[in-house]
């Protein structure tokens, strides 16, 4: 009897550890991620395949250092519209996302309408390119920027523990 959709989207143990093994490397071989786990490659290549049909595996990327390649500067900026009926929302999210500097936006309930994390080679450049065309986008009505200064933590790996509970 085949499971039903819900079971087919349980993650067991071993899912688990497959996944938390895939954040640390995924560039790791399906043969050297079997032997942190306990599995077969032919195990981990058949649960990463489920994975990736299932979303939960969304993509592979390499993670670039961004001094390394020139992107000194790190902002955090908070942006308000003018309006919040009308299309400005929606205009603003379709040019948001040509701007390549733009790491990151999220819409936000609070005291601004979107944050967005932004990089740039230089505070010339953050103020003169990236956050002068923001002021331009119809409907923008301020935005405010804090400067990082220091990385203290930055992590892409996602905490699994709480799936462990369920498994």
């Amino acid at each position: 009897m085949k499971p039903d959709k819900h079971e087919d989207s349980l993650l067991d143990g071993f899912d688990i550890s497959l996944l938390a093994a895939l954040q640390r490397d995924a560039h790791a071989t399906h043969q050297q991620i079997g032997e942190q786990v306990h599995l077969s490659a032919s195990q981990v290549s058949r649960r990463v395949q489920r994975l990736q049909a299932q979303g939960i595996i969304r993509r592979y990327v390499a993670l670039l250092e961004p001094v390394a390649i020139g992107l000194g500067v790190r902002a955090i900026s908070y942006v308000t519209l003018t309006r919040h009926s009308g299309d400005e929302g929606l205009a603003f999210e379709r040019e948001i996302a040509s701007f390549p500097e733009v790491l990151e936006c999220y819409s936000v309930a609070g005291e601004s309408d979107y944050i967005l994390q932004i990089v740039a080679a230089d505070l010339s450049v953050l103020s003169e390119q990236v956050l002068r065309r923001l002021t331009r986008i119809q409907g923008v009505g301020s935005i405010r920027s804090n400067i990082v200064l220091a990385r203290i933590k930055s992590s892409t790996e996602l905490p699994l523990a709480h799936l462990r509970r369920g498994a």
